[in-house]
């Protein structure tokens, strides 16, 4: 059977294997048997959802976040385990405070969206001395006390965005054409920012070198083009900087690669308002938030990596099951699911050479002309005016 990216979520009962936990030995990351660590084995087990999770958020301030958290605080209540979900307002200080509570409540194991994956060595720490699990859920925290790391595959999205500006722009085939190109990162806390950006330029090095891609401005790397918390308004004032500084005498604008969708909302609007061209600039994103889906109708923004966040919650919660139970482990996990994610022991390290096991999902390109893929996984909804919305 075809392994789903964008379907259905899975039932809440899954019979599965894991893996190797990141704080264990070196030795130990191979694909042999193995048993998961867990501080709880005295709670229930895999399929009767005894036990208490402890869900913590950075924020609500992204549309993603809350899907994540429903999500997540769903389907584990559904499989039977009481939730504590917190949202910490991207106050790192707080997430510490928030994880801290749920483990003075006695949560048998904590699934943490880290605001900033260096910052909660705390929390991190009393969670090993309590032996309570952590799952990382889609930002790395860089403890040796994470267990898994469950996400999607970062450099690939950043990658899915550069093959995107090849093929619309066909730079293959560019010839003597030259292009204009603006780059907004993301959040350097977050672990992510720099494979999503990293991902982009390695497809797109190559025209940047030959000069069929200019960046106007000359800001490419990371630290020039990274944005605070993913913050809306701080893309838009940067975007709205660089086109009165090197775009107001009428210079062409061609592409605007945005690492997701809330600084593409920026530059979108600064685009919108201040840019003296009229032709329409292509702008990436990724995330699939309603506003950006919305863009995507009008014309406004080119594209979205989508990433299924319902998928990412159902693998967690197989994952967190069986670590509460303490099941043997290996890493035919990925075979045990319904959804496409790869096992991987290399890319990511919670300390220096520590490898983290982690559950990589697949993301997906969404254009105009593909909308209906998001329909069809019965998360969102098209109205008669053609924009999604996400069913509640």
């Amino acid at each position: 059977m075809k392994k789903r990216v964008l379907g259905t979520l899975l039932g809440a009962a899954m019979a599965a294997t894991v893996l190797v936990g990141c704080g264990s030995d070196n030795a130990s990351k191979d694909s042999s048997s193995k048993t998961a660590t867990s501080g709880s084995e005295k709670k229930g087990n895999s399929s009767d959802g005894s036990g208490k999770i402890g869900i913590s958020m950075p924020t609500q301030s992204l549309e993603r976040w809350n899907r994540d958290g429903a999500y997540l605080d769903d389907q584990f209540k559904k499989a039977g385990y009481e939730t504590v979900l917190t949202f910490s307002d991207n106050d790192s200080g707080k997430q510490v405070n928030d994880i801290q509570n749920m483990l003075a409540d006695g949560v048998d194991l904590l699934i943490v969206a880290a605001i900033d994956g260096e910052a909660l060595n705390t929390a991190m720490n009393e969670a090993a001395d309590a032996k309570v699990p952590v799952i990382s859920y889609d930002r790395l925290i860089k403890n040796d006390a994470v267990s898994y790391y469950v996400s999607f595959d970062n450099y690939t999205v950043g990658k899915l965005q550069g093959e995107f500006i090849v093929d619309k722009l066909d730079l293959k085939n560019a010839g003597d054409k030259k292009y204009n190109m603006e780059i907004t990162a993301g959040d350097p806390a977050d672990n992510n920012a720099p494979y999503f950006y990293q991902g982009a330029i390695d497809v797109l090095q190559e025209y940047i070198d030959a000069g069929t891609l200019k960046i106007v401005s000359g800001q490419k790397d990371f630290d020039a083009v990274a944005t605070d918390q993913w913050n809306t308004d701080t893309a838009l004032e940067r975007a709205q900087n660089v086109l009165s500084s090197y775009y107001a005498d009428g210079t062409q604008l061609d592409v605007w690669l945005c690492s997701n969708d809330s600084t593409a909302l920026g530059v979108a609007q600064a685009i919108t308002s201040d840019y003296a061209g009229s032709n329409s600039v292509l702008i990436t994103g990724q995330d699939g938030d309603e506003a950006n889906l919305k863009n995507i109708v009008d014309g406004i923004q080119t594209m979205t990596v989508y990433k299924n966040v319902s998928n990412e919650a159902v693998v967690t919660l197989a994952l967190a099951q069986d670590i509460i139970a303490g099941k043997t482990v290996d890493a035919s996990f990925v075979d045990s699911v319904d959804i496409e994610c790869a096992y991987d022991t290399e890319s990511y390290e919670t300390s220096d050479g520590n490898k983290c096991p982690s559950f990589l999902l697949v993301p997906n390109v969404i254009t105009k002309d593909n909308l209906q893929d998001l329909v069809d996984t019965g998360l969102y909804k098209m109205g008669d005016d053609g924009y999604l919305s996400a069913n509640n």
